[in-house]
């Protein structure tokens, strides 16, 4: 591509990994992000697939070890706190050959931006207010700083993409809200602590968990269904923590306790669990990546793995010499649609999963889990979820 000056939006996941592919094949770079710093830390995220095999090519994986839990056991319990479901997770190791690790998200971005932070121009706490395409430039206009022409513009801003709203139109047209709503946090101090255990617990239609992190901290998640989809953007904190414990408050187990802690916290990740499907991924010499173009959701536990596939395919793209960006962006979809569209129907049959709607289902949920030490139920049941059926493409400077 004979333009080398690219805009990304976003700085978590998809938009450092694109930077990073973008910068190897001479490319200048600038990111935005709305936050004022690196997001650290936040919910922990199982990280596997294609993603894992970018990040080998990146050098990454000994990082990620280092990062990551070697989670033992998924337990599910009752009210009581005993063991009624779960399994032993090397069920997934041994499924992923052993390319499987556990670590938050946080953390995974921090990685990939110790990569390019001193390669490529980053602007924190600022955003894209108008995006205008004229000829083969796109003139940005920016929240705080000047407006300016770049070659391309990647909108990697998430779920609740801005560039997608600018260039697309309103997130509406392309969400699919899958009934549920998430939200996380962490504390320190709390016990009990059940060391590389997750621990979960279940009412119908709602699901509560928590897993003991480094430094007597951890992290706690919670899922419910929610008929309507929650607008939680204009609310403050306490209005977010008042619904988790309308929610939560009556629900049993320890989930008393854990709402204690979250009256302590100021950081509370809280959204609805919603995908992002559209028929293109770009308009003209604008385009998305990661959530902002094909959110599978939070529950899926794959879009980092896949921002990161994505924005080495893009990048490989964009990198031929004879290559448009409409070209590239044509050809990144043409590489990846039916590959997302297979994980976004898994994604979309599993949500139930975690906070199934009747007792029963919970009870028939708990001892499905049991029966996957046996490899063919193992194979036959999260198979489809954990195999990915893409090759990632060879590129020169991959």
């Amino acid at each position: 591509m004979s333009g080398k000056k690219v805009l990304i939006s976003g700085i978590g996941i998809a938009g450092p990994t694109l930077a990073y592919w973008l910068g190897r094949s001479g490319f200048e770079v600038t990111l935005v992000e709305a936050a004022p710093h690196l997001r650290t830390r936040g919910y922990v995220i199982d990280f596997w697939g294609t993603g894992y095999d970018v990040a080998e090519r990146m050098g990454l994986v000994p990082a990620l070890e280092r990062a990551g839990y070697k989670v033992k056991e998924l337990r599910l319990v009752n009210s009581e706190g005993k063991r009624v479901g779960g399994f032993d997770v090397d069920v997934f190791r041994r499924l992923t050959d052993g390319r499987y690790v556990s670590l938050p998200r946080g953390d995974l971005a921090a990685l990939i931006y110790d990569l390019i932070k001193d390669k490529h121009e980053a602007m924190f706490g600022d955003r894209i207010t108008a995006i205008e395409q004229k000829g083969d430039q796109v003139e940005v206009a920016f929240e705080r700083a000047s407006a300016r022409a770049f070659d391309v513009v990647i909108g990697a801003d998430g779920l609740h993409s801005e560039v997608r709203r600018l260039v697309f139109g309103p997130q509406a047209q392309f969400e699919r809200y899958l009934g549920y709503a998430v939200a996380a946090f962490e504390a320190r101090g709390y016990r009990p602590r059940d060391e590389d255990v997750y621990v979960s617990y279940s009412v119908p239609g709602k699901q509560i968990a928590r897993f003991a992190m480094r430094g007597d901290s951890t992290l706690f998640l919670f899922v419910f269904k929610s008929p309507a989809p929650l607008h939680l953007e204009a609310l403050d904190l306490a209005a977010k923590k008042q619904i988790l414990h309308a929610e939560f408050l009556g629900a049993g187990w320890e989930c008393k306790r854990i709402l204690a802690a979250l009256d302590q916290t100021d950081d509370l990740y809280f959204d609805r669990v919603s995908q992002i499907r559209m028929e293109s991924w770009s308009r003209g010499r604008v385009g998305l990546m990661g959530d902002a173009a094909f959110c599978v959701s939070l529950l899926a536990g794959q879009g980092s793995a896949l921002a990161m596939a994505g924005a080495y395919i893009l990048a490989g793209e964009m990198a031929r010499k004879d290559a448009t960006p409409e070209q590239a962006f044509a050809r990144t979809h043409d590489i990846l649609r039916e590959f997302i569209a297979g994980k976004q129907k898994a994604a979309e049959n599993f949500a139930s999963s975690f906070a199934p709607s009747t007792q029963a289902g919970i009870v028939f949920r708990n001892l499905l889990t049991k029966t996957f030490k046996i490899p063919f139920v193992a194979n036959l049941v999260l198979g489809p979820m954990l195999l990915d059926r893409l090759t990632l493409p060879d590129y020169p400077n991959g």
